[in-house]
């Protein structure tokens, strides 16, 4: 098994009971952890993507990768930020890396292996989580923002919509992967509002604070109110369901979202459900992270 996102938040529960069962997990992270097979990842750098992946292929040789586990996200207070390949940063490091990674993958991926992409129920407006929900998936426009004329001018508003997209990139891509890849299983994890996890670091102080109050019993209260408000070891051990496949999806359903900690299988956003764009998401993301058959 193959992860990002694993050394804190929920992820790292998760990975806690991936590692203890019979398969290997190796972790990709920009901080080691001692625990379990480590490898350096930064997802701001794509080139730092292409030594992960090319690391997990030298290890692991001629054993398939059975599953693979995109995990990582980030929130920014802000549309400003730009990686040193250039790119926005929240789409670049919950989008492009975890895209570019599963390319540098794909032929070492067992026939039936399973790739969960975690996504966020704020990229579609049912869900009525208080953020600003995608105007679209234009991967140029994500990628570069300033580019895009109905740029929201509020710097937060701006930032929201920057994660929200690239959330509904993750589902987007999951749906292109079941066209692909029709024999492995793709499935887009939806764990609700998890206080305490690290998802906040890079926001204002108050938010920061208030983000990890919730997440300890104080916040039980206010997670009661709403059926997407998880704790990290529901959402934990949900993802470790799908990926050991003590939960699998009926027919027709990639889309797995955790409610009062409980897994729905559900229908994604109007948007998310578009064939035609997620086919055009996976060839611009190409582009972007200059990828061809010969990339490996």
């Amino acid at each position: 098994m193959v992860m990002t996102g694993g050394t804190s938040g929920f992820g790292a529960l998760a990975a806690q009971r991936l590692e203890g069962g019979n398969a290997r997990l190796i972790l990709g992270a920009r901080r080691p952890e001692s625990a379990v097979d480590t490898f350096p990842l930064d997802l701001a750098d794509l080139d730092s993507v292409r030594g992960f992946a090319a690391a997990v292929r030298d290890e692991l040789g001629d054993t398939p990768i059975d599953a693979l586990v995109l995990n990582a996200g980030m929130v920014r207070p802000d549309a400003d930020d730009r990686t040193v390949d250039g790119f926005e940063t929240t789409f670049a490091v919950n989008h492009l890396a975890h895209y570019l990674l599963l390319r540098l993958l794909e032929d070492a991926l067992a026939d039936d292996a399973i790739i969960t992409l975690t996504t966020s129920g704020t990229h579609d407006p049912a869900t009525e989580a208080g953020l600003v929900t995608p105007r679209h998936a234009d991967a140029d426009l994500l990628a570069h923002p300033e580019r895009d004329p109905d740029r929201d001018e509020q710097p937060g508003k701006a930032g929201q919509h920057a994660y929200t997209a690239s959330k509904l990139c993750a589902v987007l891509t999951v749906r292109a992967l079941r066209e692909h890849h029709p024999n492995r299983t793709a499935l887009a994890y939806d764990p609700g509002q998890v206080f305490g996890t690290g998802l906040a670091k890079d926001l204002a102080l108050p938010l920061r604070i208030a983000w990890k109050v919730m997440g300890t019993p104080v916040g039980w209260p206010v997670r009661r109110l709403s059926p997407t408000r998880n704790t990290r070891a529901a959402a934990g051990n949900a993802l470790a369901d799908l990926v050991f496949r003590l939960q699998t999806p009926p027919e027709g359903h990639t889309y797995a979202a955790l409610r009062r900690g409980t897994l729905a299988w559900i229908e994604p956003s109007v948007l998310a459900r578009d064939d035609k764009l997620a086919h055009t998401l996976w060839n611009d993301s190409a582009r972007l992270v200059s990828w061809s058959e010969t990339s490996q």
